[in-house]
């Protein structure tokens, strides 16, 4: 086949996919990677084929538009300003989407640019989406996350209730939605977005082990799939791992990373928490792009740069870090126990997760700085925790998240082909 794979956003949302990437490659498949210029390295150095896309961002614009989504506190508000900073870029991206498909035959494209799905069904290009969380997956057996489903209404009518609530979440998104890049559309001769949660696609493939966030019981669509997670991770640098292994001399420590979350005031931040960290205890802070800086000479404290989360968690007694579905995914697959700092979006669902299957806590964002030594202490005093985190990572390691994610998408082209035959005989 002829796949084009598209993601934007931080690296959570682009190394899923270079992870796919690689492994359709290597199932015979001809693939490319379209998304914005700031990940072309990454990708190429993949071995995928880049598609460019718009804008050409660096690492500041994206600082600045992350900064931007993190005061907003309502996730519906947040998505509009999503379309709002990509609003007048649209037309540029669907124009080179467009002239990408008489050479295409599969599109799949993350969650958050629905306008694709039109694009492809112009072309009859089969068209599958990918969900990075479980909680976009709309059912009768909960509700859209932080909406209420009493437990009091008895079963049928809670799912009646349910049902009703997602009816009315894909409405509200999808007006959210167009009412931002509707005139886009119509100039590009697309339909309105529809149905933004409940058919994104025929297929969607939900990068998630479905014994883990699959909720027990929930009926869900059959077009969402659950394959499993599919992990990327950049380059080791051997230097830098000899330098981390002598700061902590053998002995695991904590270690911060936030990602892609920034900070107005990094160094304000980071005052706090070096003035409240012990002087006795070791920790490691990636500096993400919130940028931390080094402050004078704590010979307790270690400040990095970017290096792969394998590469830096295998050092790790604990991880502190923002809720990102694919950091998450990197600590459960480090299988150590974590204290979860939402910041924005589904970092909260993640963290509710993580405690409900018993690998870690979570720590607000405001107080996170002040009161991460105790957190840390409650974190590590509890034994059941580092095991249940050691027995999910072997459980991890013995699934093929891409090859699975594969099997689905071969299948729902085939079964795509065999319908569109059958039709043209008809």
């Amino acid at each position: 086949m002829r796949v084009i794979l598209t993601s934007h956003g931080s690296t959570g949302d682009i190394y899923p996919v270079i992870a796919l990437a690689v492994a359709m490659q290597r199932a015979g498949h001809q693939v490319r990677f379209a998304t914005i210029p700031h990940y072309q390295q990454d990708v190429e150095d993949a071995g995928i084929e880049f598609l460019p896309l718009c804008p050409d961002w660096e690492q500041a614009d994206l600082s600045y538009w992350m900064g931007r989504l993190q005061k907003i506190r309502t996730p519906i508000y947040q998505l509009r300003e999503l379309y709002v900073g990509a609003h007048q870029y649209i037309p540029e991206m669907i124009a080179r989407m467009d002239a990408a498909m008489p050479e295409t035959d599969l599109v799949v494209s993350s969650y958050l640019f629905p306008m694709n799905k039109g694009i492809a069904d112009r072309h009859h290009v089969p068209f599958a989406t990918l969900a990075f969380a479980p909680h976009v997956i709309p059912s009768p057996d909960y509700p859209p996350e932080n909406l209420p489903s009493p437990a009091w209404l008895g079963r049928t009518t809670r799912r009646a209730w349910n049902r009703w609530m997602w009816q009315t979440a894909n409405a509200i998104v999808d007006r959210v939605i167009n009412s931002t890049v509707a005139e886009s559309l119509r100039a590009a001769g697309l339909p309105k977005v529809r149905n933004f949660f409940s058919k994104p696609a025929e297929q969607v493939v939900v990068t998630l082990p479905e014994s883990i966030f699959r909720r027990p019981d929930a009926e869900i669509d059959s077009r969402f799939k659950f394959t499993g997670y599919c992990r990327w991770q950049a380059p080791e640098d051997p230097a830098l791992d000899l330098e981390i292994a002598s700061f902590t001399q053998g002995e695991p420590v904590p270690i911060i990373t936030f990602g892609s979350m920034v900070y107005e005031n990094a160094g304000a931040t980071m005052e706090r928490f070096v003035k409240a960290w012990p002087a006795d205890r070791k920790i490691i802070v990636q500096r993400g792009w919130a940028q931390f800086p080094r402050l004078g000479d704590e010979s307790h404290i270690k400040v990095i740069g970017k290096v792969s989360h394998d590469q830096l968690f295998k050092h790790a007694s604990c991880i502190i870090h923002h809720g990102g579905a694919g950091t998450t995914g990197s600590a459960l697959h480090a299988g150590k126990p974590q204290l979860i700092v939402p910041h924005i979006g589904d970092q909260n669902f993640f963290g509710m997760e993580m405690e409900r299957i018993g690998v870690g806590l979570r720590l607000g964002k405001m107080w996170w700085p002040d009161h991460l030594h105790t957190n840390v202490d409650k974190l590590l005093s509890d034994p059941q925790r580092p095991q249940r985190a050691a027995d999910i990572a072997a459980q991890l390691r013995q699934e093929d998240g891409p090859a699975q994610a594969i099997s689905a998408l071969e299948s729902f082209v085939a079964h795509h082909r065999a319908e569109r035959a059958t039709a043209s005989t008809c």
